[in-house]
Order: structure tokens, then sequence, then C-alpha cells
């Protein structure tokens, strides 16, 4: 089944909630998506994750992770307190640290099939891997674009 994972700036509004809605509604009704992968880091993530939890329950046949790029330590603002939806992939155990979050976000788009991002500049870590995305060949869907949903488009 199709895979869908997510990258976007550290900071969003919480205005894309609802367009950030739809786009996951027709991605699980008309695409068949049913895995969802995303980060821990920012705003755009717990947007993402806060609103594949409210998913869940309309769409039971659904699931996703969040998936951390090293054991947790201390509680910081990165880290839910209800660690119960969340992953390690394998491997990254040998990963040096200062690299894990690069390794973890190639993981991530490894398995999908569809990127949803929320990208307003051309820099960073989110735009590279959206870039990565779309020379993949990747689905990808970018919040800040109404119209762009194709595997060959720039951001």
């Amino acid at each position: 089944m199709p895979v869908c994972t997510f990258f976007g700036h550290r900071d969003c509004p919480s205005s894309i909630k609802p367009k950030l809605r739809e786009v996951l509604i027709d991605l699980i009704e008309n695409q068949s998506v049913d895995m969802f992968y995303v980060g821990n880091k920012g705003a755009f993530d717990r947007l993402v994750r806060s609103v594949l939890r409210e998913l869940e329950q309309e769409y039971p046949q659904i699931n996703y992770a969040v998936v951390l790029e090293h054991m947790p330590g201390k509680q910081n603002e990165d880290y839910p307190e209800d660690f119960s939806d969340t992953m390690l992939p394998e491997g990254i155990e040998t990963v040096p640290p200062r690299f894990a979050i690069v390794w973890r976000n190639k993981w991530m788009l490894r398995q999908s099939d569809y990127v949803v991002t929320y990208i307003t500049h051309s820099w960073g870590g989110a735009a590279q891997f959206a870039e990565m995305a779309v020379r993949q060949k990747k689905t990808v869907i970018n919040l800040t674009e109404p119209s762009l949903r194709s595997s060959d488009s720039s951001l």
C-alpha cells in the first residue's frame, strides 16, 4: 500500500491545518495511502501529527509513526510525552548523532510514494528533502502551492 511522508520548515502557521487535513483525506480516500511517517522537529511536524491523530479516529485503516532520529533522553519540546506512536528506523543506532536527522529523513523518503511539504523558501533541510523527493520522482504536494501535485514540478 502507498506510504506518505512529510517535510516542512520548523515554523508554520496553524492556519494550514484545514488544507493539510484536506490533502491527507484525499490521499487516504483516493490514493489508498494507509501509512504515514512524520518527523519530530518543529511546528510543522507537530501539526501533521495532530491531524494524523484525528484522522486515525475517522479512518481506522490508516497508521502513522513519528520517526525519531535517536532514542529520546530527557524530555523536551520536540518529543511527545506519549511515545506509543513513535519508532526508530532500523540501522539508525549506528549513525553518528550529527548525521542522524539527515539519515532519518532519507530513510523516510525511501519508504514513501507521496511527500507532503510545507516549503516557503529554497534553503534549509525541508527544501533540500523536498527537492530530493522531486528528483526521485515521488509525488510531491506542497501545501503552499495549491496546484502543485506532481512528481516533476520544481519547488
